[in-house]
């Protein structure tokens, strides 16, 4: 269960679906801003953003699929939630950028 929820509103449902709306809304302007973001960049800082992104994409599906897996499983011994896919996500784009600015330097 989330924070707010449990700890805030006592899962008053009024408010469980206004925080969740917000949360899409933050979600739809934080992609709306990255887009415009990309727009702005010139060819090469767009090319690595988009192998970061592609890269990110491809390791956060080939590994949150068998992760999951692995947890209904019981193959690991702790419950595979989406943070630890959200933490690998973040650093496997920090690396990847960080390799294609340097490799294009």
């Amino acid at each position: 269960m989330a924070f707010g929820p449990k700890f805030l509103w006592d899962k008053a449902l009024g408010f469980t679906l206004l925080a969740v709306g917000l949360n899409l809304a933050v979600g739809v302007g934080m992609i709306l801003a990255n887009k415009n973001y990309l727009a702005e960049l010139d060819e090469l800082q767009r090319k690595v953003q988009l192998n970061s992104m592609g890269i990110t994409l491809g390791v956060g599906l080939i590994a949150g699929v068998p992760f999951s897996v692995m947890d209904a499983y019981h193959v690991i011994p702790f419950h595979a939630g989406i943070p630890h896919l959200v933490i690998l996500m973040a650093l496997t784009f920090a690396v990847s950028n960080l390799y294609g600015t340097w490799r294009y330097r």
